[in-house]
């Protein structure tokens, strides 16, 4: 069985990078085809793998900011050529399902989200304070990429979802079953530590759909400990609102988000996630999540056994849960059992189960 691995693009590190590096290692042979790749941004590992690229990789500014050059991902992805191979495993955010496989190929998209901006636009506008005059203007184009995305949704043999809450998006725009298989969490990494610190910690990319702003504002208001851990565009805006009790770390390595995540007192995960790996390794380390109660994190934590949630995205709402973490106890060992379930080497099992099933009643359909 021949395979090829589709991606959106490589000019980010992300959860989807994640996953990407976890089907390379089942599937090590396979080509990995993607819009375009930045190689200085992206994690050394993958200055070994072979990489297709499309026309696209060759324009200017397009692997700094690839948003303004949305019209032109369906063709990028369109214009590859798969008739070598066996079995087409796309790993989906954006456009890389639009792919055009033969009958004889299997295509398997692995949904990370149906893409954010084509279908919850409005929110994603909010977000990114897109004013009244661009909005108008990109409408037009919005119309032609739901319709497009609709469309190129249907080539895809079977659609995989991260999290039910993605696969309720699947059906609603797609029209399409899909089975839900969790993204692959690196438990082994954590371990619990003995007893914790007294700070709260968010890790995330500082960007508007994460809401970290929730969590800057809570924290003013409780005058309690916040570590802040990680780079994005808000940082400065987040930081001349913050109190002194916040603190930013910015990027922090593997080693030093360990430890953070193992003395924290809960990690806080404020914004409105397909799925979210980071409760899961806080959980891994022993610690509670207080999340938004909404998307994937209804997967993901037990409420009074590995975090709680708060309902509202207000700073009022989150306070309270932050409040309510002493009245709970918590059991480090119950949380990491928790997140084992969510492990590598359950994805790989499961993903592999279903490839190669799907794979067998491929081939008998082609009889």
């Amino acid at each position: 069985m021949k395979v090829a691995l589709v991606h959106d693009w490589g000019n980010q590190v992300g959860g989807a990078e994640g996953v990407l590096l976890v089907l390379k290692e089942m599937f090590p042979d396979a080509p990995v085809y993607m819009s375009m790749y930045a190689p200085a941004v992206m994690p050394e590992a993958w200055r070994t793998w072979d990489i297709r690229t499309s026309f696209m990789d060759r324009l200017p500014l397009v692997k700094r900011h690839h948003q303004p050059f949305l019209p032109l991902y369906p063709l990028a992805f369109e214009q590859f050529d798969f008739a070598e191979f066996d079995l087409v495993i796309s790993n989906k955010s954006g456009f890389c399902h639009g792919i055009i496989t033969p009958p004889e190929a299997l295509h398997i998209d692995y949904c990370l989200t149906p893409t954010r901006y084509v279908w919850d636009y409005r929110s994603y506008a909010h977000h990114e304070g897109i004013g009244p005059l661009a909005n108008f203007l990109l409408q037009p184009l919005l119309t032609y990429l739901r319709v497009w995305d609709r469309l190129a949704a249907d080539r895809v043999d079977h659609f995989i979802a991260i999290s039910r809450e993605v696969q309720r998006r699947i059906r609603k725009y797609y029209g399409r079953d899909s089975v839900v298989i969790y993204p692959p969490v690196e438990t082994g990494r954590f371990t619990p530590a003995e007893g914790h610190d007294d700070y709260f910690l968010v890790v995330s990319r500082l960007i508007p759909y994460k809401r970290i702003d929730l969590a800057v504002r809570a924290f003013n208001k409780l005058g309690l400990p916040l570590k802040v851990a990680g780079n994005g565009r808000d940082r400065a805006v987040l930081e001349r609102m913050a109190r002194p009790n916040i603190e930013f770390l910015g990027w922090v390595s593997d080693g030093e988000q360990k430890a953070l995540l193992q003395r924290c007192r809960a990690l806080i995960f404020p914004g409105y996630e397909d799925f979210g790996i980071t409760p899961l390794e806080a959980n891994a380390a022993g610690r509670p999540v207080i999340a938004y109660r909404a998307g994937g994190a209804l997967d993901t934590v037990v409420e009074g056994k590995t975090g709680l949630f708060f309902n509202e995205q207000t700073p009022e709402s989150l306070a309270a849960a932050v409040r309510a973490v002493d009245e709970v106890t918590f059991e480090p060992e119950i949380i990491r059992q928790h997140a084992l379930r969510f492990d590598k080497a359950v994805f790989q099992r499961q993903l592999m189960q279903f490839v190669e099933e799907k794979y067998v009643e491929h081939i008998k359909s082609l009889r």
